[in-house]
């Protein structure tokens, strides 16, 4: 993509309500902009990203059997007052004009439970796992930090639906070895542990995953001999001890919160009457998990983590384009040359934002460039053409080379 062509612009000064630093670089490099507190839209860019984490989550379900639906998010009374949890003052609830009651989706369990009971008989239809990603509204009292606590918010939550708890138990394992894979593409995967929190009704313990970072709103205990940690809700049930080793010497870390899983057992399919008939001929309750995670709120956490004074410094598997291609002078030979290697770089699938702007000077382009974050920065200039050459600066380091223009393509093979 052009850069002229790119409707949004950079800004100089965060807004003043915007205290995160996700929120502050977001808003700068054109990527989101805030329409009330809580409620984001997401610009090219950022649009960009959350697709890219989109699908890096949906190639992660789908390789651990996730089948891919999309539930309303406009939800009926009935279902909610079915479990009790009408009641929560989480939800959004509204009217139609018979009024009749209806709530915003801020989870999906009632949906989902009496949804998949229309196709569940027999032990031969189990397991299996429906997950979708879509919008979850809720009446959140803390908003603030930007991305990482939102009234409306992306997620993608997956339900899995079991003959025994056994299994259940198995492809639990499995979903937590899948998340570690998604946080590793992310970028957060060293900073990320697995927390144990509370369970609720449904079983001792749920499962967090928290990244460690200073502007983190959460606190956990952490065990750096197991990468366990507890969260601070839970920690005085444990002892102050790591519940896997028995180390004492926890360290208090600030965190965000990026994923959850739970086993939901029969908490739901006991309401609503969730059977199947097994091999014994007896009728038995199906064991549900669930596994959510917010992709808003992941990309708000990938900011976090990866930023300097400058701006963002995007990991490659997420950044809204691999390369940041900048053409110096105005001049037909630049211009040319510039264009050139662009043309090229699409032609070989290669995603790349030239900036071909000629009202900005060469200052304010690497600026731009520096609060953009995209992984690589080709330079195109008089001074590196002489030698044909372009000069290559990787975003998370400060050195710079030059690279002759015939070795660039193999380069590049190499780095994508």
């Amino acid at each position: 993509m052009k850069q002229s062509q790119l409707f949004t612009k950079t800004i100089r000064e965060a807004p003043k309500d915007e205290q995160s630093i996700n929120a502050k670089f977001l808003t700068r490099g054109g990527f989101v902009r805030k329409l009330m507190a809580g409620v984001y839209t997401f610009l090219p860019l950022g649009f960009l990203v959350q697709k890219k984490i989109e699908e890096i989550i949906r190639n992660e379900m789908n390789s651990v059997g996730g089948q891919e639906i999309l539930m309303p998010a406009l939800h009926s009374k009935k279902n909610w007052e079915t479990t009790g949890r009408w009641k929560y003052p989480e939800m959004f609830k509204l009217k139609n004009r018979s009024d009749k009651d209806f709530s915003l989706g801020w989870t999906h369990e009632e949906i989902i439970t009496p949804l998949v009971k229309e196709f569940i008989n027999s032990y031969k239809d189990l397991p299996f796992y429906a997950y979708q990603i879509q919008d979850k509204f809720r009446d959140e009292l803390r908003v603030k930090s930007g991305l990482l606590r939102g009234v409306e918010f992306l997620m993608k939550d997956l339900y899995s639906f079991h003959a025994d708890e056994k299994d259940l138990d198995g492809y639990y394992e499995k979903m937590k070895k899948a998340y570690f894979n998604i946080f590793d593409k992310c970028g957060l995967s060293t900073k990320t542990f697995l927390t144990l929190a509370a369970g609720g009704t449904f079983s001792k313990y749920s499962h967090e995953f928290q990244t460690v970072t200073p502007f983190g709103e959460d606190e956990i205990f952490l065990c750096k001999k197991c990468r366990l940690a507890v969260n601070k809700e839970i920690i005085k049930q444990e002892k102050n001890k790591c519940p896997k080793c028995g180390n004492k010497s926890l360290s208090v870390e600030k965190a965000i919160e990026i994923g959850n899983i739970f086993q939901l057992k029969d908490k739901f399919s006991k309401v609503f009457n969730l059977n199947f008939v097994g091999k014994d001929k007896k009728e038995k309750l199906v064991s549900m998990g669930c596994y959510g995670i917010g992709l808003s709120r992941l990309m708000g956490a990938i900011v976090e983590i990866n930023h300097d004074d400058k701006g963002i410094i995007w990991p490659k598997e997420v950044a809204p384009f691999l390369i940041h291609l900048i053409q110096v002078e105005n001049n037909q030979k630049v211009s040319k040359a510039a264009f050139g290697l662009y043309e090229n770089f699409q032609k070989q699938g290669i995603e790349v934002l030239y900036d071909d702007r000629q009202d900005k000077s060469v200052g304010e382009k690497f600026v731009d460039a520096d609060l953009i974050g995209l992984p690589l920065r080709i330079v195109v200039s008089e001074r590196t053409l002489k030698v044909n050459s372009v000069e290559l600066k990787f975003r998370d380091k400060k050195e710079t080379k030059l690279m002759k223009i015939k070795d660039l393509g193999k380069f590049l093979n190499n780095y994508v």
